[in-house]
């Protein structure tokens, strides 16, 4: 009797573990960021798989992006973890970088308040790179368990 009733238990959570999907989690170990677009491709991927997403070192730049895609609930740190955000720039036709304060501004607005507030306390988001890390960016986001 104690048999079958093992066998049963394996086999019914073999059976969810075969229905359910898997919660798999998404893991940053270090982006240095690049172009705004494959980024936001990518988190609404990731949004709409319901992984975790691990910030695991540096994100910076279009990697935090992140922040305003994934629900802040399905988002943790570790200690390594650190945001690095700066103004929106963009390269024209010969290779010159130049600003795009309307994005900078909306980029900012889309942030979760805490993240929006610590920047402003800064200056803003200019040309010089702003890091979120560790107790600061605890107070805002869970360590990973």
């Amino acid at each position: 009797m104690r048999m079958a009733v093992i066998k049963g238990v394996v086999a019914i959570a073999t059976l969810l573990a075969a229905i359910l999907p898997a919660r798999a989690e998404i893991r940053i170990l270090a982006s240095p960021g690049g172009a705004v677009g494959p980024f936001l491709e990518m988190f609404e991927r990731v949004r709409q798989s319901g992984e975790r997403v691990v910030i695991d070192g540096p994100c910076l730049s279009a990697c935090t992006l992140v922040l305003m895609t994934i629900p802040e609930e399905r988002i943790c740190v570790t200690r390594r973890a650190v945001l690095g955000f700066h103004a929106a720039r963009s390269i024209d036709s010969r290779g010159r970088m130049y600003a795009e304060p309307e994005a900078s501004r909306e980029v900012q607005a889309a942030y979760p308040e805490p993240v929006r507030q610590w920047i402003a306390r800064r200056g803003g988001l200019t040309s010089r790179l702003l890091l979120l890390r560790g107790r600061e960016l605890a107070a805002m986001y869970p360590r990973c368990r």
